[in-house]
């Protein structure tokens, strides 16, 4: 049976015409441009363009108006259809621009780093604030494409083509810095859910600021066509409370910020020689 993924994953839902429910800020301040602002003046205009050619349809064909207008100008129709135009833009521009310094915001200092590598065709995230180790992410097949014994993808891990064997695990609710760069060719980092989506070019390190606000699993897929497998390198974050995202750096073992790393043990102390032999002789003379 098919998990409930409702309230925890960010991922396509069947019937969904809208975009998906959003977890960082920047996101929901996206969709609520494009339902608040955007669709209800795309709506308007349609509807008013389409009455427009019904009107002229049936006001102004051969058989109503034989005898046609020779007007050439109406200065008030100009200004309005010039005007009009004018404050829709303005209405649309200072939302839109807003949103994009936002996404452009770079990361505060305190900012959890995470480096995004493409490969042709997985993923590896590398954790430098964290001791650098790099978990390496394969998409998971099915359980007729692996050999006996292999790991397989189960309706736990995700759906078809979108589960991986590791997962990009972050702590919810802190700022993170999304670094991306590619291996070989260029890839893209996106995650519908986060409202993220950054190319990953050789030779380069672009990066983003994203700070998700609700634990839980959010699904994403490779965005620039890199070759032959371009379609089998799903992303998948998992964002954790940061206790157990830090539970989860020790047994990768990797440390925290801050955190000192264990002291290595003190050899054993061995007696010399010397010592074993001094130390009856001093007894005898007392």
């Amino acid at each position: 049976m098919r998990p409930n993924y409702e309230d925890s994953v960010g991922m396509p839902k069947a019937k969904e015409v809208d975009f998906q429910e959003q977890f960082t800020e920047n996101g929901q301040y996206a969709k609520w441009i494009n339902n608040a602002i955007l669709l209800p003046i795309i709506t308007v205009i349609s509807f008013f363009v389409l009455g427009l050619l019904l009107w002229v349809i049936v006001r102004f064909n051969r058989r109503a108006n034989p005898v046609p207008s020779k007007t050439t100008h109406n200065t008030f129709i100009e200004v309005v259809w010039t005007l009009i135009p004018v404050l829709i833009l303005l209405g649309i521009a200072y939302p839109s621009l807003d949103l994009l310094a936002k996404q452009f915001k770079p990361a505060p200092a305190e900012a959890v780093t995470i480096k995004a590598t493409g490969y042709q065709w997985y993923w590896g995230y590398t954790y430098p604030d964290h001791g650098g180790f790099e978990v390496i992410s394969n998409m998971l097949k099915e359980e007729g494409d692996v050999a006996k014994g292999e790991r397989f993808r189960t309706e736990n891990d995700g759906p078809k083509l979108m589960a991986v064997d590791n997962r990009m695990v972050v702590p919810a609710g802190v700022p993170l810095r999304i670094q991306t760069t590619g291996a070989d060719v260029i890839h893209a980092f996106a995650i519908p859910s986060l409202w993220f989506k950054l190319d990953a070019v050789p030779g380069r390190l672009n990066e983003k600021s994203v700070t998700i606000t609700k634990p839980g699993v959010y699904f994403g897929q490779c965005s620039e066509l890199c070759g032959a497998r371009h379609a089998f390198m799903p992303l998948v974050v998992e964002a954790l409370p940061p206790a157990q995202f830090a539970a989860w750096v020790k047994a990768q073992g990797g440390t925290m910020p801050g955190a000192e790393k264990p002291a290595p043990a003190a050899p054993a102390a061995t007696a010399t020689p010397t010592e074993t032999v001094a130390a009856p002789a001093a007894a005898a003379t007392n």
